[in-house]
């Protein structure tokens, strides 16, 4: 039974909540079946519009998969977007046989503005979140500008990190589970900030990546990578036999 002491949390988060610790932990694997809405029913003591609610936002959050007249099961993890995998900027570097270096601009808890509480899908109950700003560079030369804003409840321990250790990829692929990731490549002219950090020339634009990412039903990262369009590309390559 869910106990509804002491929280705010509707119940139909609370089962999302339940069946994501299951997962977590290992107890439901990818592709195993979930328990179904009459089974949640029985067990959680909670209502069965409650239980589909739950169901159907996991299955809409990328988490399960719900098959008419079989069940629903646990969906493969998903760490790769559509454009580009998720990897360690750092690793990247050094995997070209370069040197990796950075400059921390900002790592920092932050107010929680309309405007960051909209793109990060955070209630206005919330009053902070954490912000860093890093400029990467590969043989002493700016690479580019991540400027990554996460959610402070979901990874408290981030704003402790020493970021001349780590990057903030590399930390969150290591503690985090990614469930689904987010990724929008735009090309604009840069902001005078931007341009100062990446050392850009006049008149050049930037390639800009966004990506968001989700771990256990919750938005916890949202970033902005910045790039000088003269001196980066992205590529993919899709095999289509698989």
């Amino acid at each position: 039974m869910i106990n509804t002491d002491n929280s705010i949390a509707p119940l139909y988060q609370k089962v999302k909540d339940h069946i994501l610790k299951k997962i977590e932990r290992g107890d439901l694997l990818p592709n195993s079946r979930v328990p179904s809405e009459n089974e949640l029913v029985a067990a959680l003591k909670v209502s069965r519009m409650t239980a589909n609610r739950a169901l159907k936002e996991l299955a809409a959050e990328g988490l399960l998969v719900r098959v008419a007249g079989v069940g629903t099961f646990v969906a493969e993890a998903q760490t790769k977007g559509h454009l580009v995998e998720v990897r360690n900027i750092a690793e990247e570097v050094r995997e070209r046989g370069h040197s990796y270096s950075n400059i921390v601009v900002t790592h920092e808890s932050v107010p929680l503005t309309s405007v960051i509480a909209a793109a990060m899908e955070l209630s206005n109950s919330i009053k902070s979140v954490y912000h860093t700003t890093i400029v990467h560079q590969e043989d002493s030369k700016m690479l580019q500008v991540e400027d990554r804003y996460v959610n402070a409840q979901a990874v408290p321990e981030y704003i402790q990190i020493d970021l001349k250790q780590t990057t903030p990829a590399a930390y969150l692929l290591a503690n985090v589970p990614l469930h689904k990731v987010e990724h929008t490549v735009r090309a604009a002219m840069p902001s005078k900030t931007i341009k100062k950090l990446l050392q850009m020339d006049d008149n050049v634009p930037c390639l800009i990546l966004d990506r968001r990412t989700w771990s256990s039903g919750n938005l916890i990262s949202v970033a902005h990578l910045y790039h000088s369009a003269q001196s980066f590309s992205l590529t993919e390559t899709i095999n289509k036999d698989n």
